[in-house]
């Protein structure tokens, strides 16, 4: 699949009318998956997760109604994935979004969340 992360766009959602798909012809798709999860303080999100054939991986969610590409970066532990300011960290089933900008004593903007049981 030669558009990497047009399917992850299409479920953000075009902003604009005049927004296009965002396509790296270098980059293919291997795998994508969805995954919502339920949150402290009877929050929720919903993550679409891309893998791609080099070994790279995305995270696509909103956060404070914006939609923002995550790109998976280096952890000592799970999955962690990096947009603007925020953080998106994931271990097994578990999850937060944090707010790097935010003072160092504050709480994840998405606390204790997990994967819905189905």
């Amino acid at each position: 699949m030669k558009r990497l992360l047009a399917c992850t766009l299409a479920m953000l959602g075009a902003q604009a009318a005049f927004a296009m798909p965002l396509t790296v012809p270098q980059i293919q798709t291997a795998s994508t998956q969805t995954t919502r999860y339920d949150c402290k303080g009877g929050k929720s999100v919903t993550v679409l997760y891309t893998n791609t054939r080099n070994h790279q991986s995305f995270a696509a969610l909103t956060v404070d109604g914006r939609k923002l590409l995550f790109v998976n970066v280096i952890a000592g532990s799970g999955a962690k994935y990096v947009a603007d300011q925020y953080t998106w960290w994931t271990k097994g089933p578990q999850a937060n979004l944090y707010d790097e900008m935010a003072a160092k004593d504050s709480s994840p903007l998405l606390a204790d969340c997990e994967t819905r049981k189905k």
